[in-house]
């Protein structure tokens, strides 16, 4: 497990941004590590009163982003879980989600959180997912990514390159 070489960063005042989270349905306990671990990172960052939407699994992820950012959001957080198995699905899945995220941030330019595991195992999930006993907390460092690129494209198109 990496975690190591993580950027260490002070939560920032964005109360100002209009923020959502989509989240898969699958994987009950790691989901819910995950959104727990976005609503940590949206209290220390003032985040106020972001929207949760839930979706049925992974591959659902980039539509419903996608139509919170043409809905004005500044930041889009995304979080899933896929567990490998035994068929080409895992990679089918993974890579779908993983592109149709990308395409929703650079065709809407918007942040998009990357909250999606791609797990070998469901303790590899357990793991990453912020609970008690994890190693990492996941839905918190897709929640903070997020909310700072948000902030530096804000910066950005008001003319300010830092």
């Amino acid at each position: 497990m990496s975690g190591a070489g993580a950027p260490t960063q002070q939560p920032v005042d964005c109360h100002d941004l209009r923020v959502a989270v989509v989240a898969a349905s699958w994987h009950t306990q790691v989901m819910d590590g995950l959104v727990a671990g976005a609503n940590r990172a949206f209290a220390d960052y003032q985040v106020e009163a972001p929207v949760v939407v839930r979706v049925p699994g992974a591959f659902e992820l980039p539509v419903v982003a996608a139509a919170l950012a043409g809905q004005g959001y500044d930041a889009v957080v995304a979080l899933g879980v896929v567990i490998r198995g035994g068929t080409p699905h895992f990679e089918f899945v993974c890579n779908a989600a993983t592109d149709g995220l990308t395409r929703v941030a650079l065709d809407h330019l918007t942040a998009i959180g990357f909250g999606l595991l791609t797990c070998d195992t469901e303790q590899q999930a357990l793991d990453r997912a912020g609970l008690e006993g994890s190693h990492e907390d996941k839905g918190y460092e897709a929640a903070s990514a997020a909310l700072v690129t948000a902030q530096t494209i804000k910066r950005v198109k008001r003319g300010y390159e830092s």
